[in-house]
């Protein structure tokens, strides 16, 4: 891979754990509004359901911010990494 591709890989890379990181730590007004949302949707639920919705949401989000951030901070290491081997090679 060529310098200019891997420092568009590590810009990707920041995009995708910055999206992951911003999804984690707002899950919780995310998963609300959602939850919300379906609440408007259904015209009014039991309170421990609306309770196990406002939960899934939160963890739906939870779950895709940490795969992102991991995907994201991985890649960005690899790449990292290749930059640095690369130009030792040099």
């Amino acid at each position: 891979m060529t310098r200019g591709r891997l420092n568009g890989l590590i810009i990707s890379s920041m995009i995708l754990a910055a999206t992951g990181f911003i999804l984690l730590f707002f899950s919780v007004n995310f998963g609300t509004s959602l939850a919300d949302k379906w609440l408007f949707q259904q015209g009014g639920a039991d309170t421990a359901t609306y309770l196990i919705i406002i939960e899934s949401y939160i963890n739906n989000f939870i779950v895709a911010g940490g795969i992102l951030l991991g995907i994201g901070l991985a890649t960005i290491i690899f790449s990292y990494y290749k930059i640095l081997s690369a130009g030792e090679l040099k």
